[in-house]
């Protein structure tokens, strides 16, 4: 069948990184949607009027639309919806989208600003009867799928620990921060969350909450503001600067999430140590390693590169999201990024924010 797509918001992950060069492409919805030959474009929205144009004139059989209001008052509502907007606005436009007549909702992460706004879009949803698609990247991407695999294949043994990091230079929190989702923990640190309850979902048992209890360890400086008025430098509150968090899963397993937001470098990585192996996986790399007879000591073992388990360089992160949201539609497939996935993720983020807070409090 072919399918109608509508984008809401032509900025970066919504169109503009599709120019960037040294990204795996596609790497927007604009032309991940438009590479599926089971979807026709047929509208735009965005309140910034000059990317508009710009969108408008790569896709020049779709309308364009300044506004939320005046994209779902048209006639034509596409069965595909992609809300690509700024996280302060994914409650509100998501909300609107679930009471036009869109059968699925490509919603951008993180599914809103907290857990209360996810647990209303959840009742709306439940009460639509239309489906979200959340784009947590990874989950889509055959590069971690192939380390899913191998975990669920016993390919490393059992499970011992996981260490996931992300680095970058942007706060991991500050209350400041909250109306707008503009600190890692949220921003990014939602792909990270998302992607170790994705390679763990089955030590969970079900549970919607996973990764919970966190022990959480807290670096942090006090910011300054200038008083306009006096030019006397006074306290802008608090910045997280780094955050550890601890979990001791029931099955054994050992979760240590690590973001850093004073790092003058991105990465984004996790490394998963096994009874019999080990997978390290991140940003432009992935390697599975195996118990081999040590070089080193007689009579012990080492971990060496598995050469044979040879992991793809073009992981087709974006045209694989788009693709299940094709097979969802012609009912082929589930949802492999689900509303309650993206709401799982803030439950953990929202748990550790309350350990940063009881610590940047005191």
């Amino acid at each position: 069948m072919l399918y109608t797509a509508g984008i809401i918001g032509t900025g970066r992950i919504g169109f503009s990184l599709g120019f960037d060069k040294k990204r795996e492409q596609p790497a927007s919805h604009s032309f991940a949607l438009a590479g599926n030959k089971h979807i026709k474009i047929t509208a735009g929205c965005d309140t910034d009027k000059s990317r508009l144009e710009k969108w408008g004139r790569f896709f020049p059989g779709a309308k364009t639309f300044p506004d939320t209001d005046s994209f779902f008052s048209s006639s034509d509502i596409p069965d595909i919806t992609v809300v690509a907007v700024n996280e302060s606005s994914h409650l509100p436009v998501a909300l609107q989208a679930l009471a036009s007549k869109t059968r699925l909702i490509i919603l951008e992460k993180p599914v809103a600003l907290n857990v209360k706004e996810g647990c209303a879009l959840k009742t709306a949803a439940d009460k639509s009867g239309a489906a979200i698609l959340v784009n947590h990247e990874r989950r889509f991407a055959s590069d971690y799928r192939l380390a899913k695999k191998l975990i669920d294949n016993g390919e490393i043994g059992d499970i011992q620990t996981v260490r996931a990091v992300l680095c970058s230079g942007l706060a991991v929190y500050s209350p400041d921060a909250e109306e707008t989702g503009a600190y890692s923990l949220l921003h990014d640190g939602t792909h990270l969350i998302d992607i170790v309850h994705f390679l763990l979902d089955g030590f969970f048992a079900g549970d919607e909450h996973r990764l919970k209890n966190p022990a959480v360890s807290v670096f942090r400086s006090e910011t300054k503001q200038e008083n306009e008025n006096t030019g006397v430098s006074v306290s802008g509150g608090i910045k997280v600067s780094n955050v550890s968090a601890f979990y001791q899963m029931d099955c054994g397993i050992q979760v240590t999430l690590e973001i850093s937001g004073r790092s003058r470098f991105f990465d984004f990585y996790l490394d998963i140590t096994g009874t019999t192996g080990r997978i390290k996986i991140g940003n432009g790399f992935a390697a599975q390693y195996v118990r081999r007879e040590s070089k080193l000591y007689s009579g012990f073992y080492s971990l060496a590169e598995n050469k044979s388990v040879r992991f793809p360089g073009k992981t087709g992160y974006f045209s694989n999201m788009v693709k299940n949201a094709v097979d969802f539609l012609d009912g082929k497939e589930k949802i492999f990024s689900s509303l309650d996935d993206g709401l799982a993720a803030l439950k953990t983020i929202e748990e550790i924010k309350s350990g940063i807070k009881e610590q940047t409090e005191k």
